[in-house]
């Protein structure tokens, strides 16, 4: 039989992430493809306890049904939680719960989008945000950045002179795949320029907390005065992924619109993963669990560059993260990153090609790392072996 798609489905891919974490399930590549957190700090033993207690006290309540918004109490331990590190003041009735922070992009994508309709995006941008708005048939317009952040400059050009912009899409601490941090400075001045144009602004900010050096900086929804930021959080890098519990905090009129997609998407997200998380909350430091995988991290990452800077090519630039999970590598120009891939992919080593992070595509020679989910020793093993093939592949050129 012959299936008659619908015609967005053309515009949908496979997310090349993915596609590449399936070839690298072999025990024997040493991946730095994914964007996945460091399995053996999960609070596995917590979790477990939480678990039992959760359904020895209440087993009905946690397989029946909740509200879309979500369980009362976790939503309020998210508000306590922005409003202590990211210095967010709001309250549980301004806060839904996801399944995980991508599902809020899919959902910013169908309440501000229709065909043709503008977003701009920081250029590179996060590919999965990049995926979930192509549903709705936008216009991509990247936005110029440097290693301070999205150019301001660029910003108002753009935000002058194009119509129908129907929401600006951010990541400015650590993102994703640049791990670049806007500074105060251009968070000022972006705040500055929304509130001028009165554009909607979906912060997504997945990597937050996981800071290691320098100081943690207010958040744009912080510094919002206008209603206009829609923020997006998560546990994902935090806690576990696998309990999927993320969140959308906006105000009352536009969190409306989020909550009827929430009932027409799946209801809500599972009921016995939001006590389960609320369990751990009440009963484990959260923090302390942070300041553990921040100290993970932050080794990694300084053994990541240095051996980088022992065994790249010299014309390899790549940037400097203070925290999260990415570093972001640029290769001399004409030097197309997916043809190295294969190449790297044959000494057992794997990244992911930067093109595909750009909107609207181009600009191949780019590559992201991810450091947080490898261990020291296949860190410093698989950028040797990734040193060895750039340098003969730039040698040719």
């Amino acid at each position: 039989m012959e299936y008659k798609f619908s015609d967005r489905m053309s515009l949908l891919k496979g997310s090349e992430i993915r596609e590449l974490m399936a070839l690298t399930a072999r025990p024997e590549v040493i991946s730095f493809a994914g964007g996945m957190p460091a399995p053996e700090l999960f609070p596995c033993e917590a979790v477990k306890e939480a678990c039992v207690e959760v359904m020895d006290e209440m087993g009905q309540r946690a397989l029946q049904y909740m509200p879309t918004e979500g369980l009362v109490t976790l939503r309020e331990k998210i508000v306590k939680r922005m409003e202590d590190k990211l210095n967010i003041k709001t309250d549980a009735a301004h806060v839904l719960l996801t399944s995980g922070s991508q599902q809020g992009l899919d959902f910013s994508a169908r309440v501000f989008l229709n065909p043709g309709d503008v977003v701009l995006m920081e250029s590179p941008s996060y590919l999965g945000a990049v995926n979930a708005f192509k549903a709705c048939e936008p216009t991509f317009v990247e936005v110029p950045t440097d290693d301070y952040g999205m150019i301001p400059e660029e910003l108002d050009k753009i935000l002058a002179t194009t119509e129908n912009v129907k929401m600006i899409y951010v990541i400015p601490d650590f993102q994703n795949p640049s791990g670049k941090t806007w500074t105060m400075e251009r968070r000022e001045k972006f705040m500055e320029l929304v509130n001028k144009y009165e554009v909607p602004v979906i912060e997504d900010n997945p990597y937050g907390e996981l800071r290691f050096e320098g100081e943690y900086l207010p958040s744009l929804k912080s510094m919002d005065t206008k209603d206009l930021v829609i923020f997006l959080g998560t546990f994902s890098k935090i806690l576990a992924p696998g309990l999927r519990i993320g969140w959308v905090c906006a105000n009352e009129k536009v969190l409306a619109k989020y909550n009827f997609v929430k009932q027409g998407a799946d209801l809500q997200i599972s009921s016995l993963d939001q006590l389960v998380a609320d369990r751990f909350l009440d009963k484990n430091d959260l923090d302390a669990h942070v300041n553990k995988i921040r100290e993970v991290y932050h080794v990694r990452r300084d053994l990541m560059l240095k051996t980088m800077e022992e065994c790249f090519p010299k014309s390899c630039k790549w940037t400097h993260p203070e925290g999260g999970l990415f570093t972001w590598v640029v290769l001399p120009e004409g030097i197309n990153a997916k043809d190295i891939a294969p190449k790297c992919l044959e000494q057992n080593v794997a990244f992911v090609p930067g093109g595909s992070f750009f909107p609207n595509g181009g600009k191949d020679n780019h590559f992201r790392l991810n450091y947080s989910n490898a261990t020291e020793e296949r860190i410093v093993e698989g950028i040797k072996r990734m040193g060895a093939v750039l340098t003969q592949v730039l040698a040719e050129k």
